[in-house]
């Protein structure tokens, strides 16, 4: 048995929680918040046979794709307190995932 722990970004996750569930797994949703950008995240945790693990990642690497976008920064102030923003482009989207192994594993 093993126990994914795949953090998404909340614009994939509607997507990737249906085809999980379309395929059989179950799936534990904890709301987060991601770094850089305080962006929301949702983890999922995955519990599922080790023969399936390369199925879940299949799906993953599907649904949360990379995307880039452009966001201001705050960075620069000159004289007289004028503020300047500063557009960056960034990568989201895409996913972290943690496969563990589950020693021990019950349904009470």
């Amino acid at each position: 048995m093993k126990l994914i722990i795949a953090i998404v970004q909340d614009d994939d996750v509607s997507e990737l929680t249906d085809k999980l569930t379309e395929n059989k797994f179950s799936i534990t949703r904890l709301a987060s918040t991601g770094g850089f950008l305080k962006s929301g995240n949702t983890t999922l945790l995955i519990g599922v046979e080790k023969e399936r693990v390369e199925k879940v990642y299949e799906i993953i690497e599907k649904i949360c794709r990379v995307r880039k976008v452009t966001t201001t920064l705050s960075s620069m102030t000159l004289t007289g307190d004028t503020y300047v923003p500063y557009p960056m482009e960034i990568k989201v989207g895409g996913a972290t995932v943690f496969t563990l192994d589950v020693e021990r594993y019950e349904q009470i």
